[in-house]
């Protein structure tokens, strides 16, 4: 169960690290993907904002591995917030229930069954 805890872990943290970057490099097809496409005259700094955050997550979440699995369990815990508010937000801005529920919400379950993991090592 261990390895299944720290595996699961890394690949989210380094998955929510590539949106992060993604949302920074190419931050109108990231919009897209995450379903509420940037309108064309949009700020483009709200986008930058949602890069850093992801990005600091990951790094933070990636960080906190080496540490103990303990503090990765409740950094996960607190981290499913995100994708939690992501679902909301996609869903009062005109994006589709299956994107909402089929990826963040999605996440967000996948996220609390990480920190369940981390919890029992």
């Amino acid at each position: 169960m261990t390895v299944t805890a720290y595996t699961l872990a890394v690949v989210l943290n380094l998955f929510i690290l590539f949106i992060g970057a993604r949302f920074l490099l190419r931050p109108r097809l990231a919009a897209a993907g995450y379903g509420v496409p940037a309108k064309p005259d949009g700020d483009p700094a709200y986008l930058a904002v949602k890069g850093v955050r992801d990005a600091t997550l990951g790094a933070v979440g990636l960080a906190l591995l080496a540490f103990a699995a303990g503090a990765e369990a409740w950094f996960m815990l607190a981290a499913v917030i995100a994708p939690l508010g992501d679902t909301l937000i996609v869903l009062r801005h005109g994006g589709t229930r299956a994107v909402a529920f089929g990826i963040h919400f999605a996440t967000a379950i996948v996220v609390l069954v990480s920190a369940g993991l981390l919890f029992a090592v």
